[in-house]
């Protein structure tokens, strides 16, 4: 309570006020929020009970029923009103003067309001005593709680260092002493961690109350120093935004303290700071509001430190805004890698980001955090951006040289992207092709360079449609110009192999690279650790991987019987038989005959039985192409096979099936096959020569009739196997399948219907019958003439297993040829083949060059 001796004297000049003073007075009052001097007193009354009551009701809310958020916002409201009152109160001594003064009380208070707007020292002063009182008090009484919970204390800590270099020494020594005493309260929030650096010896103590000099922290080192060691981590990162903060103040004086203390906290302790993609992010916008230069330069070290322990975070926050990047984010990345120790992190980030894909959505929350909250996800666009930055720099040469073959496989998968995407649009720069140009250039490869400019190569990046070849460009130049580079970008290469890339796009570039630069070091056969990638590439799921593996394997025939695990190559290429893609199955097709050409006869041999079998379904492939190279690469094989033909039967028979009705195809290319495997076949199994496969003599069921009587004569256990296979081919989308078929399968029941049991002869009928509807009047007259010969086959059946048997025996012993059937002659509907696929007849060595641009 203020006594009464303190009330204000009432001026008897008052009267005299005229209209102008007023006026001014009311203009003062409306600032300061102060009544006249004659008002002070029951105004001290009413502030005083205004903050009992203010009291009262903060402590009545407490145990209220009203909604806890409501009373947190309810207290904090009447606890800002209070202060604001207590601060806005004189002091006693203030109001004695103003009541023993003589002056005129109106020039008094004038003269007051004036100096109260012109310096706020005076507030200033009075806060920082109330305020390092409350700390003095707090500090002694956390000493009885083993841990405290202070989360103002960044905020106010960045406040009290700043005033601590103040001019007014009163205010420098109450900013020093609030220091202090929180300080004392930090670390006993940050107990365990202060216990740790004092064992370490890297703790600096504060001392006691009783020794404290004001002077201590009016060094910002020592301020820095104790600042990062007592505060939190998220304390201090308050601490540091703060301090960010004040780089924007209008007082350049400010700035520059902020600026000091920033940077020297972050020296000693930037490992502490969190939230630092929000601080960079803040630096940014600070940045593009075109702040003063020497401030720039302290935000801009403000990203250098915070990349010293933090380089992910900044990379990626730079690289997540818009491209092409505008000054601002230029500055930043110069800043974020002008420390040559930092350089490595920076370009491992950079490369992390690379492995994205322009426009990909991440795969899993993991990756959503890490890269760009944009669904388009043009961060990788953003990094190589950021590398035409980066790789020119005089500190980054020596890390530029150790991760070259990461860099440089990294922007062959960017540029193939971009390409892909059309992200190469006029008046748009394509940064990574020009990332790899300067990449080039800083790595000691101009010749390289000046090669691909020769060849018009960086022109044909920036073309939407960008074809592997250009991949093969640059591996061939660069193995041109003999770079020193080669064996380490050999063995990422071949790590990148083994480890498996992330996109089947980046598969097809790898393997060319790889097998360029295999070919200019190494002799075929290739090393066994090599060869066994090529082996796993033949039945990859890209197409153009498994072709360009092929290719590499058909160029190693000559040297095939060098090959370690050769079994395991050929059945790999065997695998590549199923694949859906007819182009991979035909260049398998291919190697696998250029291998067998040159391969021993003795591994030849195990394998063939195996060869053979994976041809019988190829012969029935939707491809004219494929069907006539499994047609006479199967009649090649036996042919190769003489020797080994008692192995071959089986197989042989079961592909006569198809080898006959193809010969109703209408492509010359598979007719001219059937023929030629067909006549090896009876050279083979011993069967008398025929000479109606010739042209000249040709006519189909005459063919037909002729290997049924010495299917009959010679394998007449077969026939019911021939039967089953035949039926697979009625229900056939092709007509001509269908009628080769049906007469087929008429002569086969014919002549080994004492072989068949009435279970297989109704499934006959029923498989014959659909035919009888066939749209092919020719189709509908030969299932006519079937189902007739079926039926007389039937007819001969008899239910007793003894007259079965006997019958059996006799047809047996009396073999009966047949005659023509159907009356058959075919139709000329043969089409020539088209020139798509070649291939030779010799075993002359190819060169290795592989025209990429024919295998997609």
């Amino acid at each position: 309570m203020i006594s009464k001796g303190y009330k204000i004297r009432r001026s008897s000049r008052h009267s005299r006020y005229n209209r102008d003073r007023v006026t001014g007075l009311q203009i003062g009052q409306s600032i300061v929020k102060w009544h006249h001097v004659e008002h002070t007193a029951p105004r001290l009354w009413d502030a005083y009970i205004s903050i009992l009551s203010h009291q009262a009701m903060i402590l009545s809310i407490n145990s209220s029923f009203v909604d806890p958020l409501l009373q947190l916002e309810t207290q904090l409201e009447l606890i800002q009103s209070s202060f604001k009152m207590v601060f806005a109160i004189p002091s006693p001594e203030e109001m004695k003067e103003a009541g023993n003064s003589t002056e005129d009380d109106e020039e008094d208070l004038k003269e007051m309001i004036v100096w109260m707007n012109e310096d706020s020292s005076y507030l200033q002063e009075k806060v920082l005593v109330t305020i390092s009182k409350v700390l003095s008090f707090a500090a002694k009484k956390v000493k009885r709680y083993p841990s405290v919970d202070a989360p103002c204390l960044g905020l106010l800590a960045a406040e009290l260092s700043l005033l601590c270099s103040h001019t007014d020494p009163s205010i420098t020594q109450q900013a020093s002493l609030g220091m202090h005493h929180l300080l004392s309260i930090a670390q006993r929030q940050n107990a365990d961690s202060i216990k740790n650096e004092i064992e370490s010896h890297s703790f600096l103590p504060l001392p006691s109350d009783t020794e404290f000099l004001p002077n201590i922290f009016q060094d910002k080192i020592n301020i820095a120093q104790r600042v990062g060691e007592a505060l939190l981590p998220s304390l201090l990162t308050d601490f540091v935004w703060s301090l960010l903060m004040k780089l924007s103040a209008p007082s350049l004086t400010t700035a520059n303290e902020a600026a000091t203390i920033l940077n020297l906290t972050l020296e000693y302790h930037v490992y502490k700071v969190v939230m630092v993609s929000k601080i960079v992010d803040t630096i940014y916008t600070q940045l593009c509001e075109n702040s003063p230069h020497q401030m720039q330069d302290s935000m801009l070290r403000v990203v250098t430190l915070l990349t010293r322990t933090s380089p992910r975070k900044v990379i990626f926050q730079l690289m997540d805004y818009l491209i092409p990047a505008d000054n601002a984010v230029i500055l930043m990345l110069q800043a974020a890698g002008s420390e040559p120790h930092v350089a490595p992190h920076v370009l491992k980030t950079i490369l992390l980001i690379l492995k994205g894909k322009p426009g990909e959505k991440p795969g899993n929350q993991m990756e959503r955090r890490r890269f760009s909250i944009d669904t388009s996800n043009m961060m990788p666009v953003a990094a190589s951006h950021a590398l035409c930055t980066l790789l020119p720099v005089g500190s980054y040469k020596k890390v530029v040289a150790q991760f070259f073959p990461e860099l440089l496989m990294a922007l062959m998968f960017q540029l193939f992207y971009s390409s892909d995407m059309r992200l190469v649009t006029e008046g748009r720069h394509f940064y990574a092709r020009d990332a790899l140009r300067i990449l080039l250039n800083c790595s000691g490869l101009q010749e390289v360079e000046t090669a691909l400019k020769t060849k018009n190569c960086w022109d044909e990046f920036s073309q939407e449609l960008f074809d592997h070849h250009g991949v093969y460009l640059v591996a061939r130049a660069l193995i041109d110009c003999n770079f020193p580079q080669y064996p380490e970008t050999l063995h990422y290469l071949y790590k990148l192999s083994v480890e498996g890339p992330r996109r089947s796009e980046d598969s097809v570039i790898t393997v060319i690279f790889l097998t360029e630069l295999l070919n200019s070091f190494f002799k075929d056969p290739f090393p066994e650790e090599f060869l066994v990638l090529f082996r796993n590439w033949v039945n990859d799921s890209n197409p153009a991987v498994s072709k360009l593996s092929l290719q590499k394997i058909a160029s190693m025939a000559p040297v095939v019987n060098q090959i370690e695990n050769v079994c395991s190559l050929l059945l790999s290429i065997l695998n590549a038989f199923l694949s859906k893609d007819k182009t991979v199955v035909t260049q398998a097709l291919l190697t696998l005959r250029r291998l067998l050409g040159k391969l021993d006869r003795v591994t030849y041999s195990s394998l063939c039985t195996r060869i053979a079998s994976s041809y019988c379904p190829l012969m029935d492939h939707s491809n004219g192409g494929i069907r006539s190279m499994a047609i006479r690469h199967f009649g090649e094989l036996i042919k190769d096979m003489n020797r080994y033909t008692w192995m071959l039967n089986p197989v042989v028979l079961k592909g006569l099936v198809p080898l006959i009705l193809f010969l109703e195809d209408t492509e010359t290319r598979v007719v001219s096959a059937c023929k030629y495997t067909l006549a090896t076949c009876v050279s083979e199994l011993k069967w008398s020569p025929t000479f109606l496969l010739n042209d000249q003599c040709y006519n189909f069921e005459q063919v037909v009739l002729n290997f049924c009587n010495n299917l009959l004569i010679y394998h007449g256990n077969y026939i019911t196997d021939l039967i089953a296979d035949t039926l697979g081919f009625l229900g056939s989308s092709q007509a001509y399948l269908r009628r080769a078929s049906v007469i087929l399968i008429g002569y086969l029941a014919t002549l080994g219907g004492h072989l068949l049991l009435k279970d297989e002869l109704q499934v006959m009928f029923e498989a014959i019958e659909p035919l009888h509807r066939d749209k092919d009047p020719v189709i509908r007259e030969l299932a006519e003439t079937t189902y007739k010969l079926f039926k007389k086959v039937a007819h001969k059946l008899t239910s007793s297993n003894v007259k079965q048997s006997c019958q059996k025996m006799f047809n047996f012993i009396y073999i009966k040829k047949l005659k023509l059937l159907y009356n058959y002659h075919g139709t000329n509907n043969l089409t020539h083949s088209p020139t798509g696929i070649k291939e030779t007849r010799n075993d002359k060595k190819r060169p290795t060059y592989i025209n990429y641009e024919d295998i997609w």
